[in-house]
């Protein structure tokens, strides 16, 4: 007996399609519901998170065999995201109450699914399960406000104080707490999560094909004949992408080696200005990509770099970034320690960099450059070591299998 079709709301503010950059792990778990049989309903914001700028869509709405269906409802936020901290609380107030608006129009939900960070949406969230009767899950991506907390983003007492009752608030108030990295389990559940789930980042093999040479984008780039050393992703306070560019400073007399620099962020304009006054060739910084155009930049490297700063907390994060690399078949010069650590050692997909020195990065390269062979095997291993554990289709069936859960659970 086939288990009941739902109709799920997701409330998201920086939820992204494959034709948009950032993040498509939202997208692609709600076209694999919809393809499956049930009916998702996504409340969105008309601004991108990564960019700041609008995306310019009206609703979208795709109907799929066996009666699913997947609709795209965006609202208008306050403008400015990334000019300050206040601009950006602001949009974020702006997103919780224009989604809650949203979703009042929409009818018959059988589970409303929130995320965080930013934390405020999932406010907007749980109003909405309260009155429509249906059960909450909720979706911690980050520790959020701990994040900001360490990096110091958030230092008013009676702000973090608020933040961290709120956390907990939500996570009482959830059914069930699914959290994307194994690292987050002990800190929701000291903070009253009662039942949690995980279902972990990853990506879809298929997007990728790890025996491409990305020639295309080499040949745009002027990187031909060279070895690629690429990030893609945030360019923000976290992403400790200043390490990189010193890195490239040690790695100037090693001029076959460049580095290439996807995404945007807030700290985009003062790392170019900083590449710039220290003179450097051999880093570049490309325009944020598509998710469809992704994988012709993935494979385009010879090696791609995951970065985080070197805070405790960032131990327990499972990045976004990781598993596409490990699905374009590329080694990893990681430069984050902890959970996600464990996976590429275990994967042997790459080479643990110690994070925060960016004389052990330039080293990591350079050796990374002069065993090409060992190189390329790291990438077959990780995408190997994805398709068997983090491959996108079998972590939506378990997602699938946790809304099935907390459907049944009730209020």
């Amino acid at each position: 007996m086939s288990a009941p079709k739902l109709h799920v709301l997701l409330v998201h503010q920086a939820f992204v399609a494959l034709d948009e950059a950032g993040g498509t792990r939202h997208y692609e778990f709600a076209r694999y519901l919809a393809q499956h049989g049930h009916r998702v309903t996504v409340i969105a914001s008309q601004t991108s998170y990564l960019t700041g700028t609008d995306a310019n869509k009206d609703a979208e709405y795709w109907t799929y065999d066996g009666g699913g269906s997947l609709r795209i409802l965006r609202v208008r936020t306050l403008p400015g995201l990334h000019r300050s901290f206040v601009r950006r609380v602001l949009n974020f107030f702006s997103f919780t109450w224009n989604a809650f608006w949203a979703g009042l129009r929409v009818s018959d939900v059988d589970v409303v699914w929130g995320t965080t960070p930013p934390i405020f949406q999932a406010v907007s969230a749980w109003a909405l399960s309260r009155l429509k009767r249906a059960p909450l899950l909720l979706e911690v991506r980050d520790l959020w406000p701990a994040f900001a907390v360490a990096v110091g983003v958030l230092h008013n007492r009676i702000l973090i104080a608020a933040s961290e009752w709120l956390e907990r608030f939500l996570y009482r108030a959830a059914r069930i707490v699914m959290i994307n990295s194994p690292g987050f389990e002990a800190h929701v559940q000291a903070r009253g999560a009662r039942t949690v789930r995980l279902v972990p980042n990853g990506a879809d093999a298929a997007m990728f094909d790890p025996a491409a040479d990305g020639a295309a984008f080499r040949q745009q780039h002027g990187l031909q004949g060279k070895f690629v050393a690429l990030y893609a992703g945030a360019h923000g306070l976290s992403n400790d992408l200043g390490v990189l560019l010193y890195a490239a400073e040690l790695l100037q007399d090693a001029p076959q080696i460049q580095l290439v620099l996807v995404g945007d962020g807030k700290d985009k304009p003062s790392l170019q200005a900083q590449a710039g006054d220290m003179g450097l060739s051999n880093i570049h910084f490309v325009a944020p990509l598509a998710k469809e155009a992704m994988a012709a930049a993935l494979a385009a490297a010879d090696v791609c770099i995951a970065i985080l700063k070197p805070l405790p907390l960032y131990a327990t994060v499972y990045p976004n970034k990781v598993f596409d690399y490990l699905a374009a078949g590329r080694a990893v010069a990681l430069a984050i320690d902890g959970v996600i650590r464990q996976v590429v050692t275990e994967a042997k997909a790459g080479v643990f960099v110690q994070p925060g020195d960016p004389a052990a990065m330039a080293v990591a390269l350079r050796s990374l450059a002069s065993s090409p062979q060992q190189t390329r095997a790291m990438g077959a291993a990780g995408r190997s070591f994805l398709e068997a554990n983090f491959n996108r289709p079998q972590l939506a069936a378990q997602l699938e299998a946790v809304l099935a859960e907390t459907a049944q659970g009730g209020k």
